[in-house]
Parts: C-alpha cells; sequence; structure tokens
C-alpha cells in the first residue's frame, strides 16, 4: 500500500477530527472533518472525533451540542463515542511525569515576573520571544522549597527536523528555533500541546489531516512523540478558505458557522458537502460528486497547497442542483419547516404536490417557502406593488373574460387551463404574455411565480376563480 493508506508499521488508517468546543461549527472546521471522513473511508480505516474541551472557561455545552449537530447534519458519522479531552487529564499529567523521569522533561521554576523580564529584554533586542532554557540544566534543588514549577519539554537544540507533509511535501525547521515548551502548568493541568500528542497517540491515530495554520504545531509535538518512542502519524496540512478578495473568512463579514448554511440560507446538506469537497480538493472536471463516489475517489495528492476561495454564488448554484434532484416529499417537509405557520395534512400534500413546480427557479430552501406562500395566503389577497401595477387599466375587465373562460374549462388541468386563457387572449388580439400577467397578479398577489398554468392547477377551480373573482370587473 502507499505511504498515505497505511503507516510504516502497517497499522489500519485511523484518522480524526479534534474542535474546540469555544463556538459553532467553522465552515473550515466541517471541510477538515470530511476529508478526514472521506480517507479514513476510501481507506476502510475509522475516523474518530475528539472534543478538545480542556479550556474550561470558553468550552461550553452548547457549543459542543452545536458541534456535533452540525455534523451530523453533513452526515459526517464518527466512528465509536467521542472523546473528550478534559477527562484525560490524569493521563496527560501522566506522560508528562515519565519525560521528566526519562530525562526528556525538566521542572522550571521561573517566576512570571522573571519570564516577563526576559521577554522585554527579548523585544528591545529585536529577539524572537522564547524562553531561554533557564532552568534546563539547573538542579531542582536549587528552588527555593515549595516553590512552584512548571514542567517543560527539553526539547532538542542541534540539527533540523524534515516533516514529509502529503500535502505540503518537505517541511524543514531547525531545532534552534523552537523552545522548551511547558507541558504541565503550574498547577498541574496539562497544556494543549502535550494533550493532543496524548491523544493521538492513545487513540491510534495514523494520519494527522488539519488545517495548515497547524504546521508549525507538528515541529513542536514531534519531540513528545520521540521522547516516548511512540510511532509519529503521517501529516497533511491542508490550506485555508478565504473570502474571494483573499481575506480571511469571519463571522463578521460572512457566514462562516454550518449552522447558519442550514437555518439562515437553506442549503441543503450534500450540496455543501459537495461544495467543501471541491474546495481545495479535485478530481478532473468533476464538479457533482456524491458521498460514495468522494470516498472512492478521495486521496492526498488531489489536495492544492494554495488557498481555496469561497464562493458564495457557486454554492449556491450548486445546491440548486441538488434542490432539483432532491425527492418532493422531503424537499416539501424541509420547505414546511420554514413557513411562518404550522401547516395541515391536506396543506403538506398540497406543497408536496407543488414541488415539481417550485424547485426548478430555487437557490435554496427560502426561496422554495417563499414561492410556495401564495398556495396557502387567504382572500383576498394582499397585493404588492408590482401586482397592483399589473391590474390597472383594462385588466380587471380582461380577468372578468378570464374568469368566464376558466369557468367553462370541462378539466381543471394544465393543458386545458392553458386553452382557455390562449382563447382570452387571441379574442382579445393579445400576446399570452399580457393575459398571463394579471392573471399572475389576482392568483399570488405578486409579479412572480411558477408557471401560471401550474398555479392555477395548484389552487385548484374553486380557490383560482374567487381570487380572480376578486379582482375583475365586469366590462360595461
Amino acid at each position: 500500500m502507499s505511504a498515505t493508506s497505511e503507516t510504516a508499521a502497517g497499522k489500519p488508517v485511523v484518522t480524526r477530527f479534534a474542535p474546540s468546543p469555544t463556538g459553532y461549527l467553522h465552515i473550515g472546521g466541517a471541510r477538515t472533518a470530511l476529508f478526514n471522513l472521506l480517507f479514513a473511508r476510501h481507506h476502510g480505516g475509522k475516523f474518530l472525533l475528539r472534543i478538545e474541551d480542556t479550556d474550561r472557561a470558553r468550552s461550553t455545552e452548547p457549543a459542543i451540542a452545536a458541534i456535533l449537530d452540525g455534523m451530523r447534519w453533513l452526515g459526517l458519522d464518527w466512528d465509536g463515542e467521542e472523546v473528550y479531552q478534559a477527562t484525560r487529564a490524569a493521563r496527560h499529567a501522566e506522560v508528562a511525569h515519565a519525560m521528566l523521569a526519562n530525562g526528556h522533561a525538566y521542572k522550571c521554576f521561573a517566576t512570571s515576573e522573571e519570564l516577563e523580564t526576559m521577554r522585554a529584554e527579548q523585544r528591545a533586542n529585536k529577539q524572537p520571544l522564547r524562553y531561554d532554557g533557564r532552568w534546563r540544566d539547573r538542579d531542582a534543588s536549587e528552588a527555593p522549597e515549595g516553590a512552584p514549577f512548571v514542567l517543560r519539554l527539553k526539547a532538542p537544540r542541534e540539527g533540523s527536523v524534515t516533516i514529509q507533509d502529503q500535502v505540503q511535501g518537505a517541511v524543514t525547521v531547525n531545532n534552534s528555533e523552537l523552545d522548551d515548551m511547558v507541558l504541565l502548568r503550574s498547577d498541574g493541568t496539562p497544556t494543549y500541546m502535550l494533550a493532543v500528542v496524548v491523544d493521538d497517540h492513545d487513540m491510534g491515530v495514523t494520519h494527522v489531516i488539519r488545517g495548515d495554520d497547524h504546521l508549525n504545531n507538528a515541529f513542536r509535538q514531534l519531540p513528545i512523540y520521540r521522547a516516548m518512542g511512540w510511532d509519529e502519524p503521517i501529516y497533511a496540512h491542508i490550506p485555508l478558505i478565504f473570502n474571494p478578495d483573499g481575506t480571511k473568512m469571519s463571522k463578521r463579514k460572512n457566514a462562516v458557522a454550518v449552522d447558519d448554511y442550514r437555518d439562515q440560507l437553506g442549503l441543503l446538506p450534500e450540496a455543501v458537502s459537495n461544495y467543501l469537497l471541491r474546495l481545495g480538493w479535485g478530481h478532473g472536471d468533476d464538479e457533482i460528486i456524491g458521498r460514495e463516489q468522494a470516498i472512492e475517489w478521495f486521496d492526498l495528492a488531489g489536495v492544492g497547497k494554495s488557498p481555496s476561495r469561497f464562493d458564495l454564488k457557486k454554492l449556491e448554484n450548486l445546491n440548486g442542483h441538488y434542490i432539483r434532484a432532491s425527492d418532493d416529499v422531503r424537499l416539501a417537509e424541509l420547505v414546511a419547516a420554514r413557513l411562518p405557520f404550522e401547516i395541515s395534512e391536506s396543506q403538506s400534500t398540497l406543497l408536496v404536490a407543488a414541488m415539481p413546480s417550485l424547485k426548478p427557479r430555487a437557490a435554496n430552501l427560502n426561496e422554495i417557502a417563499d414561492g410556495a406562500m401564495f398556495l396557502f395566503r387567504t382572500r383576498p389577497l394582499e397585493l404588492d406593488e408590482g401586482a397592483r401595477a399589473l391590474l390597472e387599466g383594462d385588466a380587471p375587465a380582461l380577468l372578468f373574460r378570464i374568469h368566464v373562460a376558466l369557468d367553462a374549462a370541462r378539466s381543471w388541468d394544465t393543458e386545458a387551463l392553458e386553452a382557455a386563457v390562449r382563447t382570452v387572449a387571441d379574442d382579445a388580439g393579445v400576446k399570452l404574455g399580457a393575459v398571463a400577467q394579471p392573471l399572475r397578479a389576482a392568483l399570488v398577489g405578486r409579479r412572480t411565480s411558477p408557471g401560471i398554468f401550474d398555479v392555477l392547477a395548484l389552487l385548484g377551480r374553486e380557490e383560482s376563480l374567487a381570487r380572480i373573482a376578486d379582482q375583475m370587473t365586469k366590462p360595461a
């Protein structure tokens, strides 16, 4: 097997997604989770979920719920139970003390005042801000009795480390650029860097696929693997997602939370998933790629090195494709939840029947819900400005003639309805559009709607004729 499908030790592939529950599930995080899922499924491995909730002050239950909900909505189904990092603090501390015992970690008694003075000097000398190793080779007995301390990694200082990243290629960092990072704080709690490595090892993670903003972390984390004699994971750092103008996506400017795409924008999960897949990964010219096909095709070689540009218009166009392909019953259920009132069983049946007319022009569920409102409006209809303009002049008299023609129709299907309306247009010496526009205004109260004959068929004979009668005037 290739280097990316199996580890050097021949272990089955295990990937993970490890969000911090300090807020919503970011759209970039969702793409990372998707890539991890697809890679694992492609190689018959496992995809795990770890909630990195060690920041107890900022981690919240609503944020955890939002992450789990967003992942389930997108079909990012993880294997087994999710792991909560905060419950594993004792294990993290155990590893830190094992590193202290084997000489790869040491006690640092530097006070916060000393460290701030050190940083001030480094700033003044325009040096990188990093710990200077003042307790690296000192004996703990030199510290005052009972003085608080942290445990620091005794990182290698000579040479360099090269990571063969599956996306970025070979990346090298000199060890002199790294400092002895803290493993355990003075209160005994583990740091993020330590916890991530211990959890990845204990969970059997073979491939760490994450955003390239974590690339530098890999060089800080590798010494822990090596100090413990553990197998190192294979890394793949994915470029971030930017706005079309190249700026970073932010909550202030964008819909960046996954639930915004569902709740506010009315998009389908399969469309969002398909779009995220193509955002930084490609398979020839293929654009429409379902989940099963994605699992078959996905590999890390297809991930680009450059940041991706998020284009909402392209996403909505893709969503329109999935809407047109969607089952009408499922679509009607999703749309019904967006209506400002609860619909009855008969209205639900009508909404299902309307889907073939409503969905061809829609880019999202909100547009379908808005377009479906004419089905449930009560008489007399409130007309918008455009509809009122269409009902001026000779329009009310023309509606009277339409009413007579439709009332005489032997059947209420689109063919018979179109024939009746065309006859009125021919008799009046006008084009069909001149008749259809005031008819549309009378039936739906606005200038736009699905095809007018579909509208008539959906509303039915009684309701259609009543709405027309509300706006018509008998010619003198």
